[in-house]
């Protein structure tokens, strides 16, 4: 999802921008350069980051971030202990 807060502009910029990155990559995949996937992933990455989709969460709700942590360490260690993962 999006940063909500982003003008409908510059959203459709960005999506067009993401969507461009990953044919890159497509691209660069196809024609074995390594160089180019590296680059067009860099590309991915910039533009998931200035939708909000990457990076710092830009909601406040007031719940603990629990991205980058293990699920046992959480508080969904039950949940993830039942599952049998």
């Amino acid at each position: 999802m999006s940063d909500p807060a982003l003008a409908e502009k510059d959203r459709a910029t960005l999506v067009a921008t993401l969507m461009a990155a990953r044919r890159a990559v497509g691209a660069a995949r196809r024609s074995q350069d390594e160089a180019a996937e590296a680059t067009a992933h860099a590309a991915v990455d910039q533009a998931k980051r200035a939708l909000g989709e990457r990076g710092p969460p830009w909601w406040q709700d007031g719940a603990p971030d629990y991205n980058r942590h293990l699920a046992r360490n959480t508080p969904y260690a039950a949940w993830f202990a039942a599952i049998g993962a």
